[in-house]
C-alpha cells in the first residue's frame, strides 16, 4: 500500500493527501497529550464537573506539583479550561471530543481485559506487529 492510499482509507472526508496529513499530525499531537495515565485519570476526575486542584489531587492520588504540571499540558492543548477563584484554581473539560475519545478507547480496553475472548486471535497478532 502506498503512502497516498493510507489517508484515503482512514479519512474519506479529506480532500487531498495534504489535508489528511494535517489531520494525522493533529491526531498524533492529541494522542501524545493523552498518552500519560495520570492525564487520563485527571480527565476522568473532572469529566462530570469542575474541580479544584486540591480535589483533583485527592481523586488521582498524586502530588500538587505533579498534578499541576499535567494540568498545564492539558490546558495548553485546549483539553481543559481553568478559572481562578481567590487563590484556588478550578479546572473543567474544554474538549468534549478528547474526553469522548478517551472514553471510547478506555471502554474498549476494559471490555477486552474483562473478556479476552472478545478479541480475535488475528486482532491480537496485529497489535503485536
Amino acid at each position: 500500500m502506498s503512502r497516498s492510499e493510507t489517508p484515503r482509507r482512514l479519512l474519506d472526508g479529506a480532500s487531498d493527501e495534504q489535508d489528511a496529513e494535517r489531520v494525522f499530525d493533529s491526531a498524533a499531537e492529541l494522542f501524545g497529550v493523552l498518552a500519560t495515565p495520570l492525564r487520563l485519570r485527571i480527565l476522568n476526575a473532572i469529566c462530570a464537573r469542575e474541580k479544584s486542584v486540591g480535589d483533583i489531587m485527592q481523586s488521582v492520588e498524586s502530588t500538587q506539583p505533579n498534578v499541576s504540571q499535567h494540568l498545564k499540558v492539558l490546558y495548553q492543548a485546549g483539553i481543559v479550561a481553568k478559572r481562578r477563584v481567590g487563590n484556588q484554581m478550578y479546572y473543567r473539560v474544554q474538549s468534549e471530543k478528547a474526553v469522548q475519545l478517551c472514553r471510547t478507547v478506555c471502554t474498549q480496553i476494559a471490555i477486552e481485559l474483562d473478556d479476552p475472548d472478545s478479541v480475535s486471535q488475528a486482532e491480537r497478532l496485529a497489535r503485536r506487529n
